[in-house]
């Protein structure tokens, strides 16, 4: 069996902002915004993925009823250039990192004593051009 090229080595939630007084009725009627952007290190073989996720009420489309960032760093094991990184991975990364922060935004909604906000799985495919267009490179 072939070793994977790039592994999961942490991820953490530095940014957090709630403001649940906005949400009238459940949270069925959320508006998402996910933007990705990334940076690869080539001294240290590592692609750090920020996610921004903003959730907006239909009825304040001006003010985010949930603000996070998440950040995963990816290691990866033979890989010292952009131009070597294999396309799947910025939808991998994506996929890999996305169940935390659907998780996280349901435990910090619950522990706020409010109904959860529980993201649907989604296909966040189209995301991954994205991403690579909006990686940049450290030495």
């Amino acid at each position: 069996m072939k070793e994977a090229i790039f592994s999961l080595n942490r991820y953490n939630f530095p940014m957090v902002k709630l403001n649940l007084s906005n949400i009238k009725s459940g949270n069925n009627n959320l508006k998402l915004s996910i933007e990705p952007y990334g940076t690869f290190s080539k001294k240290e073989r590592s692609f750090l993925l920020n996610f921004n996720f903003t959730a907006y009420s239909e009825e304040d489309m001006e003010h985010p009823c949930v603000e996070i960032l998440c950040m995963g760093e990816f290691t990866f094991k033979e890989i010292s250039s952009i131009e070597e990184i294999p396309s799947y991975f910025y939808a991998n990364s994506i996929a890999i990192l996305f169940p935390y922060i659907r998780a996280f935004i349901s435990t910090v909604t619950l522990q706020a004593n409010y109904q959860p906000i529980v993201l649907p799985t989604m296909n966040l495919s189209t995301l991954s051009n994205i991403l690579k267009d909006r990686t940049c490179v450290t030495e």
